[in-house]
């Protein structure tokens, strides 16, 4: 009976388990960082005027980059999946279609 009263525990992290490392997501992630801080006005409109809408899918693709590249996996389920390698990279191509047009 004292069992089910205890707290149910994690198993301890072991090396070679888990996600690792992602260093493509990783490497976007990066590459998205250094080029908006470097030049900024690559998410702007053709009038010059901010473009939100890619700022958003940029910055959504940059955060999915980090937490995968980094080996985070999120419990939640929305969450595993908007930040994703896929998820990165699907932000990553809406964000270049956006400015494309």
């Amino acid at each position: 009976m004292a069992a089910a009263t205890e707290p149910r525990r994690e198993p301890a992290a072991t090396p070679g388990r888990g996600p690792g490392l992602a260093w493509l997501p990783l490497l976007a992630a990066i590459a998205i960082t250094l080029a908006v801080t470097i030049y900024p006005p690559m998410l702007t409109g053709s009038d010059g005027h901010a473009d939100h809408t890619a700022a958003m899918l940029a910055m959504w693709s940059m955060s999915a980059g980090f937490v995968r590249g980094t080996g985070f996996l999120p419990r939640n389920r929305v969450l595993r999946l908007a930040l994703s390698g896929w998820a990165c990279l699907f932000a990553l191509g809406l964000t270049v279609l956006r400015l494309m047009s």
